[in-house]
């Protein structure tokens, strides 16, 4: 069986939690907690040097980086696509999964904002001035990139619509005014229906106490 080594409120566990659903994939859950740093222990940096969550153990090897797990896990598992086939739709997926790969999420995640406070002193309010900054600026073009489909992916979720939505509930659980993104909202709530999605959402996965 996989293991998955996650933390519940990651967005990029979030992500790959939702893409073993999808694939009906059983898996076993390893909590890492990024709050008491227990991603920075020497068990967890013999498997994942860089000291992030996720981390994916296949049985044969160790895979990390959210797109990378993702990728790995629809080149090797049945089930329906996650990245298409298709060389401009996969280059499409991909180009919107990555706006919030690379260009949302690096600025907002976790580490940046402890960096923010320190040593850099910031208040909680510059620091939430800052993370809904970057959530607009991407958010903003992405709005522009979906199409007239039900889901970022078209007819069905995809890649792009399994990265959607763990940037929308960060977004929502800091009270960034979505208001100016309805195609966004629309594909998050379609996709949130759907049971992989529910289920991958860190209130059904994080410890209890």
């Amino acid at each position: 069986m996989l293991t998955l080594y996650d933390y519940f409120r990651s967005s990029a566990a979030y992500r790959v939690r939702i893409a073993l659903n999808l694939k009906g994939v059983a898996y076993r859950r390893v909590p890492v907690s990024l709050i008491d740093n227990a991603h920075h222990a020497a068990d967890y940096l013999a498997r994942n040097p860089q000291g992030l969550v996720p981390a994916l153990d296949t049985g044969e090897g160790v895979v990390t980086q959210s797109l990378a797990i993702i990728d790995w896990v629809d080149g090797t598992q049945p089930g329906p696509r996650l990245i298409p086939a298709d060389p401009m739709a996969r280059a499409r997926a991909l180009a919107m999964a990555q706006l919030i790969a690379c260009d949302i999420h690096p600025l907002n995640n976790l580490r940046v904002l402890r960096y923010l406070e320190q040593p850099l002193g910031l208040e909680k309010p510059v620091r939430d001035t800052w993370y809904a900054h970057w959530i607009h600026e991407g958010f903003s073009a992405l709005e522009q990139m979906a199409g007239d489909g039900p889901f970022l992916g078209g007819d069905a979720p995809d890649i792009a619509d399994i990265f959607l939505v763990p940037q929308v509930a960060n977004a929502r659980r800091l009270n960034v005014d979505l208001a100016g993104y309805p195609r966004l909202v629309a594909a998050d709530a379609r996709a949130c229906a759907l049971p992989p999605f529910a289920a991958a959402h860190p209130d059904r996965v994080k410890p209890e106490g």
